[in-house]
């Protein structure tokens, strides 16, 4: 059993918080397997928030009055707070709220200093806010460069990194510390790797950070990127640019705001942009949420993002070895893993697909379908990750290039044209909450519902998109 094993039985703790501050999920009788899509909040954040707001008035920061006041003071508290968790010298990082990771990813795009004489060299595993940068370059005249992952642990070989890196033009290398498609978790030496060879590194840290911990006094990006609300749940809307400030200086922004100019005239096409990271958060702050980031990295920080890790580990390989070892009557496997089949190297995400009787992939959407009434929420599709996903499948540049041939550009169309029988796969990933119990009950239904079964895709919606 794994909860015998002594990594497991070294996380007791987290058991009495899904007892107490993260009950909901028993008293509802659900199993909740997608925290790389979004953390869950505890009961204890909500009721920060609330006491909070009904003890404290907080107003427009843009302005010094008292409770402007008190808005700057609490955004600034939090601001310091990132730069604390993240161990990174105040002297060398300042931290951008934004909406999103997406957000973060897009303030890099816009104003990075493309042009013909640099070049955007991205990895195949990389969530779509990172690869849409390539639209900023591409308007530039800025070659963008792909490094391929290799299947079946679809992990990026390093040698080639390398080679891809040292030929032709600098610019910006972009990657993932850890896939939000299969787990893997690419190594962080590749930024100080790619800094002195002349790049400016931005790292996707949205996947990664719930279950462990980025040290930026040892590891120096130019830019990260981070969703809060995958760390701990709440708040929603708001994430984070973390940036070096030399870095940061390179930037261009297109255009100004509110909030973010120190200056300007409309008599004359005149403005001055504000000398701090203001000048990169446009509007007015979620000055009503941004402490609850404060709170959360508290209440993480209390509990231990190594605690985290090690649960989300165990968990991880328990059903690795649950999914490969599931088989029909006749012997035949009942599952495919995309990614690696041990912890080595992973964090706690597992992208699979179903195999019926007949060894045909069980259609993603009859999945989130009978999973979702059985009161069990995880992930299905593409997840946002186009490249691995490619790799995973062995989609090759003459499938990729059929695209170019649809007329009627439906989502269904695309599939038939790649002649892909899923548009994806299922994706399970743990965090704060997650327990053996979670798995033992998502394993028995999968063994239950799917073993022997033929299935096929009559009665399913059509699909719109990824």
């Amino acid at each position: 059993m794994l909860r015998a094993d002594p990594d497991y039985a070294a996380t007791a703790r987290l058991d009495e918080l899904r007892r107490t501050e993260y009950g909901y999920l028993d008293e509802q009788g659900h199993v909740y397997l997608d925290y790389t899509g979004a953390g869950l909040a505890a009961r204890a954040q909500i009721a920060a928030h609330a006491t909070r707001l009904s003890g404290t008035l907080f107003g427009n920061p843009h302005s010094v009055n008292p409770t402007s006041s008190a808005a700057t003071e609490m955004v600034a508290r939090t601001r310091a707070r990132v730069l604390a968790h993240l161990n990174a010298d105040p002297d060398e990082y300042v931290a951008v709220f934004t909406p999103n990771a997406t957000g973060a990813a897009r303030l890099v795009g816009e104003a990075y200093p493309f042009s013909r004489a640099s070049r955007l060299v991205l990895t195949c595993d990389n969530h779509n806010s990172l690869n849409g940068v390539r639209e900023f370059a591409r308007c530039a005249r800025t070659t963008t460069d792909y490094v391929p992952g290799t299947a079946p642990d679809l992990r990026v070989d390093p040698e080639v990194l390398t080679a891809e890196l040292t030929r032709g033009r600098r610019g910006l290398f972009g990657y993932p510390a850890q896939s939000n498609f299969s787990g893997v978790r690419h190594p962080l030496e590749w930024v100080g790797l790619a800094r002195d060879l002349g790049y400016d590194v931005l790292l996707d840290a949205a996947a990664y950070l719930p279950t462990a911990r980025l040290d930026l006094s040892v590891i120096h990006p130019d830019f990260l990127i981070v969703s809060w609300y995958k760390l701990f749940g709440y708040p929603t809307g708001v994430g984070c640019l973390v940036a070096r400030r030399e870095a940061l200086a390179k930037l261009r922004r297109p255009w100004f705001s509110g909030g973010t100019i120190k200056a300007v005239t409309v008599g004359t096409p005149w403005h001055a942009m504000a000398p701090d990271e203001s000048a990169f958060e446009d509007g007015t702050l979620n000055f009503l949420s941004i402490p609850d980031v404060h709170f959360g990295l508290d209440w993480l920080e209390g509990i231990g993002v190594e605690l985290v890790g090690t649960r989300a580990r165990c968990l991880t390989r328990w059903l690795l070895d649950r999914l490969t070892a599931l088989r029909h009557s006749d012997g035949s496997p009942m599952a495919v893993v995309y990614g690696p089949l041990t912890t080595e190297g992973r964090g706690g995400t597992i992208a699979f697909n179903l195999l019926d009787r007949a060894g045909r992939i069980v259609d993603e959407r009859l999945v989130a379908a009978e999973t979702s009434a059985a009161g069990i929420s995880l992930r299905t599709g593409c997840f946002c990750n186009p490249g691995v996903g490619e790799g995973a499948f062995g989609l090759g540049l003459d499938r990729l290039r059929a695209l170019g041939t649809s007329a009627s550009g439906s989502f269904e169309e695309y599939l038939r044209l790649l002649g892909l029988p899923s548009a994806g796969a299922i994706r399970v990933s743990f965090g704060i909450a997650s327990t053996a119990g979670d798995v033992e009950r998502f394993a028995e239904f999968t063994e239950r519902t799917y073993r022997d079964r033929l299935t096929g895709t009559d009665g399913l919606p059509p699909r719109d998109r990824c």
